[in-house]
This record gives structure tokens, sequence and C-alpha cells, in this order.
């Protein structure tokens, strides 16, 4: 079995960023991944503008305060005055422009009426309240690195900017399907021996959520030929397939056999827990291949290990250069005492005294335990957790996009 680290390097090694790049308006790239850097066209500010409202003046015409000057002129935003001649002020409000021979700006609360002008009762420093032109952004400066997933504040930057739209790579087309003939969909009649299939719910929103593109080909009956064809049918106009369940070594575990003989398979056992199951590969299809993952079926295996392995891996098909998530060295306050040979990602939760609780049952089978918690204590092969140790946390927050 490979190591978890040498597992998630070699499906790394592996991913390309799709390579059709679209150019999309603004209001539709929230979520998607740049794949070109991004330059300003505009200086931001693109002039010296007025940070507060207030009165702008020259700083000799305020030598002490309670100096009382004419109003020469009113600027609000969206207009450009005049010169500001010597021994006046100027009334302006914040984002307009401030006037050529103006020093600074003295807020207006530090003014107040007077016979014939406006009463300054403060002495200003050079600059105060203007914000210089160019101080954000610099005409023509980067702004905006590729590979990243744009972000609100990175929508406003490119708008500020004066960036229409921004040249994005497409979504990534996910193929998914289920093995089981156990299983079935929420709302029908559950025979005996039948479970319902979380694991199609649960995958198609990790997948949606991440902002792919998925085909749901449902549930595929546990018979080679049937998987075989599922493959084939997903590798036509897909990127990447995914399939949940049937990647073991039981008489009726047909995925691994089927991707071996539409195609090839490159990894199987991962030493993780959970999800030891973990198949990785490619389909063939008419002029190139679809990749391939395969997860196991129990419903927290899947989830973990699409969490760890399959978004990194999906990150790196979408043209994201930085896919490793963000973890904290919390205190745990919990015992684990008996820890397996693989390395393990146990669910946990970060309690108001800024340690780390364990859920009590870490079954693979335990949904609920991952609705407990929010987030996953990775626990290196073999090595004891007692209580007061330092262990690293995963917060979901960092691991669902």
């Amino acid at each position: 079995m490979l190591s978890f680290e040498q597992a998630l390097e070699k499906l790394l090694a592996a991913a390309r960023p799709v390579e059709e790049i679209r150019n999309v308006p603004l209001t539709a790239v929230a979520g998607r991944v740049l794949a070109v850097a991004q330059s300003s066209t505009v200086a931001v500010p693109p002039l010296d503008n007025s940070g507060m409202d207030g009165y702008a003046v020259r700083l000799a015409d305020v030598p002490q305060a309670g100096v009382c000057l004419p109003v020469s002129q009113r600027i609000p935003a969206g207009t450009v005055g005049t010169t500001l001649q010597p021994g006046t002020a100027a009334r302006i409000f914040t984002g307009a422009p401030t006037p050529a021979g103006a020093d600074a700006v003295v807020m207006q609360e530090r003014c107040e009426h007077g016979d014939g002008g406006v009463v300054i009762n403060h002495v200003p420093r050079l600059g105060e309240n203007i914000r210089r032109a160019g101080e954000d952004i610099a005409i023509g400066a980067e702004i905006l690195k590729p590979g990243i997933k744009l972000r609100p504040q990175d929508i406003a930057l490119a708008a500020s900017a004066g960036l229409p739209e921004l040249p994005v790579y497409r979504r990534v087309r996910v193929g998914v399907f289920f093995t089981g003939d156990e299983l079935f969909q929420p709302g029908e009649p559950l025979p005996p021996g039948g479970i319902y299939n979380s694991n199609r719910y649960a995958l198609r929103a990790l997948l949606e959520g991440m902002g792919c593109e998925v085909r749901d080909l449902g549930t595929v009956p546990d018979n080679l030929e049937s998987t075989r064809e599922a493959l084939r049918k997903a590798a036509a106009d897909n990127d990447l397939i995914i399939t949940s369940g049937g990647v073991s070594v039981g008489e009726e575990d047909h995925v691994k056999p089927a991707v071996e003989a539409e195609g090839q398979l490159d990894m199987w056992k991962i030493a993780i827990k959970p999800g030891k199951p973990l198949a990785f590969g490619e389909v063939r299809r008419e002029g190139g291949k679809a990749w391939f993952i395969g997860l196991p079926g129990n419903p927290v295996s899947a989830i973990v290990t699409f969490l760890i392995m399959v978004r990194p891996f999906v990150l790196r098909l979408q043209g994201v250069t930085e896919v490793t998530p963000r973890g904290y060295t919390l205190r745990a306050d919990f015992e684990w005492l008996r820890p397996d040979a693989r390395a393990e990602f146990l669910r946990g939760r970060m309690n108001d005294q800024g340690g780390v609780d364990l859920y009590p049952n870490q079954g693979a089978g335990v949904v609920t335990s991952l609705c407990w918690g929010d987030g996953l204590v990775m626990n290196k092969p073999g090595l004891a957790i007692n209580k007061g140790d330092s262990v690293r946390f995963v917060p979901y927050s960092e691991l669902l996009s």
C-alpha cells in the first residue's frame, strides 16, 4: 500500500488543468478559477481624492486653529473642482477629487460655520485625509495571479481596475455512478437487506460545491458488463469519473476489473483509515481518456477520502495552484491509545476551551460522526494520542470548497 503522502503526490503529479479557457463577465465568475494573470487598466484611485466629508485647504492658510476662511467652491463626488484659491476653503465630500493647490482635507467635525465662511478648528498636516492617486493600485500593476478561485473581494478588485470580464478555466466535468444491488433511493420502499444511497447525494453536493459540472449516471448493477458500460458512457464526455463502492476484492466488486478492461489502474490500496480501497486510473475514450477515481462504499470512508484525496485532485484539474488545506495545531482533549498502522483521519470538534474533542464512535459507517464534528484530526500512522498532546486539526471550512 502507498502511504497517504505518496498517494496524494501521485494524484497531484497526474492532474493537469482543463485546457479550455473562457472569458466570463464579472457577474458570473464567482468561484471560477482564473487562468491568466490580470493587470489594472487604470490607477486606483485615478485622482487624489478626499477620504472625508470636510473642507479642502492650503496649509499656509491655517497656521493655527480658529482661522475663518471663505468657501470658494463646493465639490461633490463625481465632479472635479477648480484650483483652490489662496485664502479660501473648498467644501468637499468623500471620494471627490481634491482641487489643485489643496494640501489637506479637514474633516467637517473639526469645522464650524462662521461669519463669512468656515472656521477651521484644527491645524492639518500635509496630506491629511487625502487619498493619493494610485495608492491602492498603480496603472499596469498585476492585481490577480492565475490559479486562484475567485472570491467576492477578487471580483471587486477586478471591477475597480476596470476589467469587465476575466479569463477562467471551464468547469470540470465529472461523471458519477454508484455500484451495489443493495442501494435504493430515499423515498423508495426499503426491502430487507437494502440501504439508502447516501453517497450519491453527498458526492454530488461536494462536487457541485466545488463548482464542477456533475453528470449523474445513477446506480449500476453489480456485474462486470454493466460496470464496463457505465465507464464507457461516463468517459465519453467527462474529464473525471468518480464511483462509489465495488473497489474491494469481493466477488461482487467489479469496478477494479472493469477499469482494467476499459483503461488502466495506477493505484488501488492506500494506507489510510478510513478509506483504504481507493482506486485511481484512467478510462480510454476515442481520442483521449478520462481520469478515474473509485471511492469506497462506506459513507464516512467515501466522504473523508473525497475531502483528503479527491478534492485536491479536482482543484488541480480546475487550475487551482494551492490545494493544501490549512491546518491548526490544537490541544487534544481526548485519548486515542490504540492507533492504526495507517494514517488516520478522525472526526473531531473544536471546543470552547481551545481544544479538540473526538466523536466516540469512529466507525466507517457512522455518518453522525461527520455531522457532529467540524473537522478532521489528522493522525500519523501508529501514533497514540494522550490528553494534552498537540494534534493537527483541519476544519471542514478548509475542505468544503
